[in-house]
């Protein structure tokens, strides 16, 4: 054992105990990695092997041709694709960034802070956990209405930026602070901002990449915003325009082969910005000093 040169969480060292946790971890990784190995399989496949009986889980003879025919597609139509995506992006980027410093320091503001109501407001913030998003979707666009943010990018991104989970599990972090760090910091002449600048923001890290990664898959897959607020196409998501894609083929078998070339593009983001924050969540929570 003292090849482990530490803790036996963490050993520094390859000992032959860990070979039954490897075994373990490869089998649990492969089945894991299954579904996003047919994902990729199945874009790749030609229109031939698609409707093959019993399907195959791994293409033979790879092809390209799927997401030809989804460009080809995009090209003939009076919107193009890239347009439809700089709105995905641009949609996505702020709700990411508004929404994890909204809930930052609103949790900062609810766990060190002190001022009247401040337990009525957390508690209907538990509340809000507890609703769907169909059963607030009438409410909600009566409100956007109100406010004139119909057939504007700003509906795509205030409906978004209210994230209760966000909200609670910051606080939560935030709430492992010491107030006696809070307060020599407030000594040494620091204000609200530079408290939260400084001591806040480093420790509740793991949180932030964790709400990062929650509002960028619900601002990337996000459809709702675009069928219920957007009357004009020009306005409306990426995800959106997948979604409608094949539904306007002629031909709907060819139409698979395109579908399955979406699906894979909408999910490469996600795959893409939860390998960046995970590894920033670890790294984070490895050197944060705070149990």
């Amino acid at each position: 054992m003292s090849s482990f040169q530490g803790s036996k969480i963490n050993p520094t060292r390859f000992h032959k105990s860990q070979i039954k946790f490897f075994l373990f971890l490869v089998a649990l990784a492969v089945f894991m990695i299954m579904p996003i190995v047919f994902m990729f399989s199945q874009s790749l496949k030609p229109i031939n092997e698609l409707f093959l009986y019993p399907p195959r889980f791994f293409v033979d003879n790879p092809s390209l041709k799927n997401f030809y025919d989804l460009i080809n597609v995009t090209n003939v139509t009076v919107i193009p694709m890239t347009r439809f995506l700089f709105n995905s992006i641009v949609v996505t980027g702020a709700v990411v960034f508004l929404s994890v410093m909204i809930s930052a320091m609103a949790g900062f503001a609810l766990s060190k802070m002190k001022f009247k109501s401040k337990g009525i407001i957390f508690e209907a913030n538990i509340i809000a956990l507890m609703f769907v998003p169909a059963s607030v979707a009438i409410p909600r666009y009566l409100i956007v209405d109100r406010l004139g943010l119909t057939d504007n990018m700003l509906g795509h991104i205030i409906p978004l930026l209210a994230m209760p989970v966000g909200l609670f599990l910051i606080k939560q972090f935030v709430d492992q602070i010491p107030n006696d760090l809070i307060e020599a910091a407030a000594m040494d002449g620091a204000g609200h901002f530079m408290v939260f600048r400084k001591v806040i923001i480093p420790v509740v890290m793991p949180a932030l990449a964790t709400v990062a990664i929650l509002a960028f898959q619900t601002a990337w897959n996000n459809t709702e915003t675009s069928e219920i607020y957007m009357n004009a196409e020009t306005l409306r998501t990426f995800a959106f325009y997948m979604t409608t894609l094949t539904g306007n083929l002629e031909n709907k078998v060819a139409g698979q082969g395109i579908a399955a070339a979406a699906a894979l593009i909408m999910f490469v983001p996600n795959l893409i910005i939860f390998i960046i924050m995970q590894s920033r969540v670890l790294d984070t929570m490895a050197h944060s000093g705070l149990k």
